[in-house]
């Protein structure tokens, strides 16, 4: 896989990650992790390890397609592990990892926070409608 060659952690002489520069690793990370679907789907894992199917109902509106290549990217960024059983049929769990648990930690907790302040929201969104109509 060329993408994987190519990419390299900083060692001593690197400067420390940092989201903020268009070249750094980590900025594909938090993509994964706060796009749309990666935070709804370490979201539901963080209430507990889950089928495909149960998570596909649990993240409301995410297509089989979306959800399969969500997982993959966080699978490959080491905050999910997948595990397929030879059982018939087969069945594929996923789960967070410690890595993933502590991430999808401070993702409920921002879900929470905006939760928990939408009446705040919707009142600003009003106000602010109000001063923009035409």
């Amino acid at each position: 896989m060329a993408e994987a060659a190519a990419e390299s952690v900083p060692d001593g002489g690197d400067p420390p990650f940092d989201v903020f520069s268009r070249q750094c690793l980590s900025r594909g990370t938090l993509e994964h992790v706060t796009g749309r679907w990666g935070g709804l789907t370490l979201g539901a894992l963080h209430e507990s390890g889950a089928r495909f199917n149960e998570l596909r109902r649990r993240v409301d509106g995410v297509s089989e397609k979306m959800l399969s290549r969500t997982l993959h990217a966080l699978e490959r960024d080491g905050l999910v592990h997948r595990e397929a059983r030879l059982t018939n049929p087969p069945r594929v769990d996923y789960d967070l990892t410690p890595l993933g648990r502590e991430v999808a930690g401070r993702l409920v907790d921002l879900i929470q926070l905006v939760e928990g302040r939408m009446p705040e929201v919707v009142e600003a969104r009003s106000r602010y409608d109000a001063a923009h109509r035409p």
